[in-house]
């Protein structure tokens, strides 16, 4: 690695914003599963747009590899240097992009910094009234910029769709250098390209992201939560309708199977929610002014429920489901199986019942694992796979569930994206001529392919 690329990006953002040593730079190298390390031979922290293009042009003329990064909270190693990374690899961290506008009040807009946490955004929007529509359990290290890059998913997709549904307006740096910047948001724009869209869940291939601008929803009324205990998911679709009553709007539905419940119940000192023992518990919470009777008491009277209307008492039920990756996390390290595999599927609905039992069985049978679960997003299909026991680097077992999915139409990656863990399974869910038009989406808007090589098209790493 040439000392000259370090001056020229010291030159750019400073020198204790260009961290060089090895144990500094370790924790941005590290994926967050802790599956996936790599190398770099710098993290760069620009604090401005500009400084974000002064970065990439001096990359670019060191023909240095750039990962962006933003909160470093993805599953898939999309946002970490691969382990047989160049030597010149700069990750660029994001997470001094914190730009903050006032909300625009007539739009329903606002616009902010890549670096920005959800959570920041989240609490900004709601003291001037307003709410932003994408959520998720890592709100509070998940930055803007990644869930734009990697187009989250998260609790309200039901409610508000993902995130691309969101973003009216962004500004970011091509792999040239060059700025683009398209903030105004206007609802109607029909003059090119839609290269916020196109950015939108790119992964960090086309470009980084430095601000966005975000459409807000106006705050739904005061909610109320309940925990079902249910037999199979077919169940648990059925009452997505029957358990709510006509004209209340729905806004999560979520599901646990039995062995999230118990280790959600160990790592969070938990109590068993409900009386009785089930193999799934359904999490549906609504808009009903927080007084319980928007679900229909007659579908609930023969189940086991638990209803909460206040602040203290939803947040209590919803930590069942928001302690789910940790818990497993946690039975990994705990039983010294080393880091839990997640993996982040789509199914169709009316195949989610026969595909979930069809992964339990090729996991009961694996010989390494040692605590199998689903959770996640039942409303959208989208469900997480958990298993610990299986070596890190065992793909094997990855592949078994995989394989799976697509064998019932579903999706390798339904909100995390495919980056450097799923390239293989990319021509499972796309066509060749799908893949072949993103191949030349890359090749023109990065012909040298500095920027995120390896992640979501492998091939362009060369």
């Amino acid at each position: 690695m040439p000392t000259s690329l370090i001056d020229d990006l010291i030159s750019v953002v400073g020198p204790e914003h260009v961290l060089t040593d090895p144990a500094l730079i370790e924790p941005y190298a590290t994926d967050w599963t802790r599956r996936w390390h790599g190398h770099a031979a710098a993290v760069v922290r620009p604090g401005s747009t500009q400084e974000v293009a002064d970065v990439v042009r001096v990359c670019g003329n060191h023909r240095a590899p750039i990962i962006p990064q933003g909160g470093n909270t993805g599953l898939v190693a999309g946002g970490v240097p691969a382990a047989n990374a160049h030597d010149s690899t700069v990750i660029v961290s994001t997470q001094r992009l914190r730009r903050c506008d006032p909300v625009d009040h007539i739009a329903g807009q606002v616009t902010v910094g890549a670096g920005l946490t959800l959570a920041d955004v989240q609490h900004h929007v709601r003291d001037a009234g307003w709410e932003y529509g994408v959520d998720l359990a890592a709100r509070d290290s998940a930055t803007i910029g990644g869930t734009v890059a990697t187009n989250a998913g998260g609790i309200r997709v039901i409610a508000h769709g993902m995130t691309r549904a969101q973003v009216t307006g962004m500004e970011a740096v091509l792999p040239d250098g060059s700025i683009i910047s398209h903030l105004g948001g206007l609802p109607k724009d029909n003059t090119g390209y839609d290269l916020a869209a196109l950015l939108t869940g790119s992964e960090g291939t086309l470009g980084i992201i430095t601000a966005v601008r975000v459409r807000l929803h106006r705050p739904h009324a005061a909610t109320s939560v309940v925990l079902i205990g249910i037999d199979t998911y077919d169940q648990g679709l059925d009452l997505l309708t029957t358990a709510i009553n006509p004209g209340v709007s729905l806004l999560a539905a979520e599901i646990i199977d039995e062995t999230g419940l118990r280790l959600a119940q160990e790592v969070g000192g938990l109590p068993a929610p409900l009386q009785g023992e089930h193999r799934l518990i359904l999490l549906l919470e609504i808009a009903d002014g927080a007084s319980g009777e928007g679900f229909n008491p007659e579908v609930l009277a023969d189940l086991d429920v638990v209803i909460a209307t206040d602040v203290d008492n939803r947040a209590r039920l919803w930590a069942y489901r928001e302690l789910q990756s940790e818990a497993f996390s946690a039975h990994a390290s705990r039983t010294r199986a080393g880091v839990a595999h997640k993996l982040d599927i789509s199914i169709p609905l009316q195949h989610l019942a026969a595909c979930a039992e069809e992964l339990r069985t090729r996991m009961l049978d694996y010989p390494a694992v040692m605590a199998f679960g689903v959770f996640g997003h039942l409303g959208d299909g989208n469900i997480h796979v958990e298993i610990s026991g299986p070596d890190a680097d065992d793909e094997e077992v990855d592949k078994r569930v995989l394989s799976v999915v697509t064998t019932y139409g579903g999706s390798v990656s339904a909100e995390h994206g495919i980056g450097r863990a799923k390239t293989s399974w990319l021509p499972a869910s796309r066509t060749a001529a799908e893949i072949a038009a993103m191949h030349a989406i890359k090749k023109a808007l990065d012909p040298r392919g500095i920027m995120n090589p390896g992640a979501l098209l492998p091939e362009e790493e060369s």
